[in-house]
């Protein structure tokens, strides 16, 4: 029974790390995917439920991005 719930919990702990995502964007890599992408003066950076947030500007007009959790870029306005 012990060896039993041992492994149901060992179970468990294997599905939330593989569930979990692996790396979190690190602000630097923000910068340097959004302005791979075109934006400029990336700034205002912030963490929310819908992924990194910031402003920036492109083509000469400050725009609201979204970085999602699996690396799409976002305009808001």
């Amino acid at each position: 029974m012990r060896i039993r719930n041992i492994s149901r919990a060992i179970t468990c702990v294997a599905l939330l790390v593989a569930a979990a995502p692996s790396h979190a964007i690190t602000q630097q890599e923000l910068i340097a995917k959004l302005e791979a992408a075109g934006y400029t003066m990336v700034s205002d950076i912030k963490s929310t439920a819908e992924g990194m947030v910031a402003r920036a500007i492109k083509n000469g007009k400050e725009v609201r991005v979204v970085v999602d959790s699996s690396g799409q870029i976002k305009e808001q306005n």
